[in-house]
C-alpha cells in the first residue's frame, strides 16, 4: 500500500499519492469508475480536484455518495471574486454530491494582479471563509503555478492562515536555483505552521512543442516504466510532501505502482540519466 502521512495541520491520515482529478476531465462515467476502483485497490484516500476540471466533479460525484467517509475530498475555485466564488462552492457539492469539502482551494492564483483580488476585500476567499464558517468547506488552500509560485505562496502565508499549498515541483525545477531557493523558503514556512505542502508536475517530460499530445496534460509526461519511477521517487522523497498524480488516466497506473513501491530516493546520477535520456526540458526557463 502507498504510504500515508498526516496532511498538515488537519489531522488526516493522507495517501501521499494524491489523486489528480483533472485526470477525469475528459472521460466517461465507465472509465472514471475503473480509475476509483484502482484508487481503492491502491488504498488512496484523498481526491483533489475542481471545478474548471470539465465533468471530474460529475464522475466523482456518484462515489461520493457511497464512499464519502472514505476520502478526504478537495476541490477548487478558479473564480477570483467573492459573489461568483460563492456559487462556484455551491455548484461543486452539487456536482460532488455531498454537504461538504475538506479543503477548498483558491485554483492557480498566478500573478500578483488575481492575488490581491483573490485574497483582499470583496474577493474569492472571503467566499471561502464564510463557507468554512457554514460547515461547507472544513479548510482552505491556495494553489500556483509557475516560477512565481512559491513567492505567491510565501505572500499568501503572511495574508491568511491557509491550511495548504501547492505549487509545481521536479528534478529540473531543482537544478533552478532561484526557484530552489524560493520554494525552500516556503517549506521552512509551512514547516513552521504545519501547512500540507502538495507538488504537481512531478511526472513533467517537456512541453509539448510541435509534438503530438498523446495525453490530457498540458505537459508531455514520462510514460515509461523506468521513468515513472524515477519522477515518481524523486516526488516521493521531498520529506514531508504530497504529489498529485498526473491529469491522464493512462499515466495513472503506472505512477501508482510507482508509488506503491517506493523505498527511497533515487540518486542524483539516475535523475541526471533521466533527463538526458528522456530529452527532458523544464516547463519554465
Amino acid at each position: 500500500m502507498i504510504e500515508k502521512l498526516t496532511f498538515g495541520r488537519t489531522g488526516h491520515l493522507s495517501t501521499r499519492t494524491l489523486f489528480g482529478g483533472a485526470a477525469f476531465g475528459p472521460v466517461n462515467q465507465l472509465e472514471a469508475d475503473q480509475i476509483m476502483e484502482l484508487l481503492m485497490r491502491y488504498g488512496v484516500n484523498h481526491i483533489d480536484t475542481a471545478a474548471s476540471y470539465g465533468d471530474a466533479e460529475l464522475r466523482i460525484g456518484p462515489w461520493m455518495e457511497k464512499h464519502r467517509s472514505e476520502f478526504f475530498l478537495a476541490t477548487k475555485t478558479g473564480d477570483r471574486k467573492y459573489a461568483e466564488a460563492r456559487d462556484s462552492i455551491r455548484r461543486s457539492l452539487e456536482r460532488l454530491r455531498t454537504d461538504h469539502v475538506d479543503l477548498l482551494q483558491l485554483h492557480a492564483v498566478v500573478e500578483d494582479s488575481e492575488w490581491e483580488e483573490a485574497t483582499g476585500q470583496g474577493g474569492a476567499l472571503e467566499a471561502a471563509i464564510e463557507a468554512r464558517d457554514q460547515g461547507l468547506v472544513r479548510y482552505i488552500g491556495i494553489t500556483s503555478h509557475s516560477l512565481h509560485a512559491p513567492a505567491i505562496h510565501k505572500k499568501s502565508l503572511e495574508r491568511f492562515d491557509f491550511d495548504s499549498v501547492l505549487l509545481p515541483f521536479n528534478y529540473m525545477l531543482a537544478q533552478n536555483p532561484r526557484y530552489l531557493a524560493d520554494f525552500k523558503e516556503l517549506e521552512v514556512m509551512c514547516r513552521a505552521r504545519n501547512v500540507a505542502m502538495q507538488l504537481i508536475k512531478t511526472l513533467e517530460r517537456r512541453p509539448w512543442g510541435e509534438r503530438p499530445q498523446r495525453y490530457d496534460t498540458w505537459y508531455e509526461p514520462f510514460d515509461e516504466l523506468w521513468a515513472v519511477d524515477l519522477a515518481t521517487h524523486y516526488g516521493l522523497a521531498q520529506e514531508g510532501k504530497f504529489i498529485n498524480t498526473a491529469g491522464d488516466i493512462r499515466v495513472l497506473p503506472m505512477v501508482l505502482d510507482a508509488a506503491n513501491r517506493y523505498e527511497g530516493a533515487p540518486s542524483d546520477a539516475d535523475m541526471q540519466e533521466l533527463v538526458r535520456a528522456q530529452d527532458a526540458e523544464p516547463l519554465w526557463a
